[in-house]
């Protein structure tokens, strides 16, 4: 990027973030959090970056979630200490963890059975190591996790207690509340998070064993929670730029979605009512999240160059580099006129974490149109 490009001379396909959009989608979880009482520990995966973790940071967030030993790897360099690597820990990655703890990062792990626990144990007594973890609960069954009643949970807490690591607690994801749409089913789904999470840390408890930490989290449970009573911290994570996906669960509207894809229209098949862009799936991804939900946008929703959300375009399929954007319903007559070759568009992506995954960087565009490059991590 040149210092002196603008939104008319960037590169195309490029991902741009609103800036004021991200910060009051920050504020406003954050906010949340506050008056429910909880720290606010969010999932940085989202987008990998640390300007953006820093301004969750500023706002209050304590500590962050990554889901690779690399994003904690570079953001323990950038000064993120209080780190939660939330997905099960596998045994050949225990040596890094290992180093990581031992330079300095507060480090926890996840486990969801007695092998992993064993493991972990193992690898712990013999290094001299106690590993700071947290049992994963399944309070949904969308993935993975033990159920709060489930025998296993004493027996992995037993394994990692007295194996001499620090049982911390548990934690839970319910990502099913993706699959929700209505303000009720949000309202109870997050109840169902909270409660079953808290049954499962009120069971080690009885049984004698530590248990500080309660965690919980997605984005729509974090927002539509209305009792965290028992919770010591949520996680959450796609909230910082929200998506389409998430405009259709219900928990934000197409004006608060702060990551885009700029992208160019480079040419057009008029008989069929399309205009053809420079972004494919290589630039959105190929998450078609939306699909199954009540409105499918495509691969994106079309704006204009300044944002504005132009009702009825969609990018309705994809190939790598090319972008097919037509209008939903009927065929436009005349689509060269309406996007001439050259024309700038925004398009709104399906799944935020997806579409900043294809990105080796992000270009912050501020209220008064000024452009800032922010570097995002990328692998594992």
């Amino acid at each position: 990027m040149n210092d002196a490009d603008t939104l008319a001379t960037l590169d195309t396909p490029a991902a741009l973030v609103e800036r004021a959009r991200m910060q009051r989608n920050i504020a406003r979880m954050q906010q949340r959090m506050d008056a429910l009482g909880v720290r606010f520990r969010p999932h940085v995966k989202t987008s990998k970056c640390i300007e953006v973790a820093r301004a969750q940071r500023d706002a209050g967030a304590q500590g962050i979630t990554v889901s690779t030993l690399k994003e904690a790897e570079q953001f323990f360099a950038q000064g993120f200490t209080d780190i939660l690597y939330a997905v099960g820990m596998a045994p050949h990655r225990l040596q890094h963890a290992m180093e990581l703890r031992r330079r300095g990062c507060a480090l926890g792990i996840v486990t969801d059975g007695v092998e992993a626990a064993r493991a972990i144990a193992g690898f712990g007594k013999l290094h001299g190591e106690a590993f700071e973890v947290l049992i994963e609960i399944d309070t949904d069954g969308h993935r993975s996790g033990i159920r709060p009643e489930e025998d296993a949970l004493l027996d992995v807490a037993r394994v990692l207690h007295e194996g001499g690591m620090r049982l911390r607690g548990v934690m839970t994801h319910a990502g099913s509340s993706y699959e929700l749409d209505t303000p009720d089913a949000l309202r109870a789904m997050a109840e169902q998070e909270r409660a079953g999470c808290v049954r499962a840390a009120q069971r080690l408890r009885d049984a004698g064993l530590p248990c500080d930490v309660v965690s919980v989290g997605s984005t729509p449970t974090a927002l539509m929670a209305q009792a965290l009573d028992g919770v010591t911290e949520v996680r959450a994570g796609v909230y910082v730029f929200f998506d389409l996906v998430m405009r259709n669960v219900g928990v934000c509207s197409e004006d608060e979605i702060a990551l885009s894809v700029l992208t160019t229209v480079i040419g057009h098949q008029a008989e069929k009512g399309w205009a053809i862009v420079d972004a494919g799936w290589m630039a959105m991804s190929r998450d078609r999240g939306t699909q199954k939900q009540k409105r499918d946008f495509g691969y994106g929703q079309a704006c204009t160059a300044d944002g504005t959300v132009l009702e009825g375009y969609v990018l309705g399929g994809a190939n790598q580099e090319h972008g097919i954007l037509s209008r939903e319903g009927a065929a436009e007559t005349d689509i060269v006129a309406r996007f001439p070759i050259g024309t700038r568009l925004r398009i709104l992506p399906n799944h935020a974490c997806a579409t900043g995954a294809q990105f080796p960087q992000y270009h912050a565009v501020s209220e008064q149109g000024r452009l800032e490059t922010w570097d995002r991590f990328h692998g594992w």
